[in-house]
């Protein structure tokens, strides 16, 4: 019974991590928040925040680096929704539900957006370890300010079960 019950806050942290990357992290939006939103103002911030994991289908143009920043940021959305998989699989069996599951759910998203920003770095042009952690400090901020979402997925996944 409790493994079920992991399996479906592991299932609902996943689905809602998914459901984040597919609807804000396309090429369609992103460009469109790019171009219409102020990144100096709280809406454009959490705009922009939404926007972080991007996957598209085409490159920005026909260069090199551009096929590089495409391979880039689709591994990085797609070991996004892995990385919080793996995490959630792991600690969702050790909370009871409730505000330990939001908390637990927030965190994989912090700790996910940070490993998988870390290791898509190393793909584009001329990374450094500096950059790779720059990346992974800027991605925890995308889940510091988006977890709370699959955070609450987790505690009604947890609550079905």
């Amino acid at each position: 019974m409790a493994l079920f019950r992991s399996r479906t806050a592991t299932g609902a942290g996943v689905l809602a991590t998914l459901l984040l990357v597919l609807v804000f992290g396309n090429q369609i939006f992103t460009e469109w928040v790019d171009r219409h939103s102020d990144g100096s103002t709280v809406w454009g911030f959490f705009l922009r925040m939404l926007a972080w994991p991007r996957w598209w289908i085409t490159p920005r143009d026909d260069s090199g680096a551009a096929a590089r920043e495409l391979l880039a940021n689709d591994l990085r959305a797609l070991l996004l929704i892995l990385f919080v998989a793996l995490v959630l699989s792991v600690a969702a069996k050790t909370v009871a539900g409730g505000a330990g599951a939001v908390v637990v759910g927030w965190a994989a998203l912090i700790f996910a957006a940070a490993l998988a920003a870390f290791t898509t770095t190393f793909i584009l042009a001329s990374p450094t370890m500096l950059s790779a952690l720059q990346g992974a400090t800027g991605a925890s901020g995308y889940g510091l300010w988006v977890g709370w979402i699959v955070g609450i997925a987790v505690a009604a996944g947890k609550k079905a079960g």
